[in-house]
């Protein structure tokens, strides 16, 4: 996580910009007698949100660890897949 104050971000909007979404940083923007905020890519937005989402729901969380538990003991198992010809 980079923190830069405001002044040193508009400066340099575009090498803050970059770092976010190439480097997939965070970035909190510090404002003098204000509160920060915190700047990162839509991409690292889009997968939060689907995280919270995702462990938002009891059921939902159970499930993904039942699974995960399944994987690391050894319960799982590889399907080859059935290719359908849609043109049939």
């Amino acid at each position: 996580m980079l923190a830069v104050n405001y002044t040193n971000l508009r400066e340099n909007m575009k090498k803050y910009m970059d770092c976010v979404s190439d480097d997939y940083e965070t970035l909190v923007v510090t404002r003098k007698d204000n509160r920060n905020v915190v700047m990162m890519s839509e991409e690292s937005y889009n997968n939060l949100m689907e995280n919270i989402y995702v462990m938002g729901s009891k059921a939902n969380y159970d499930w993904l660890m039942e699974s995960k538990k399944q994987l690391e003991t050894g319960m799982a198992s590889v399907h080859s897949l059935i290719e359908v010809d849609l043109d049939e």
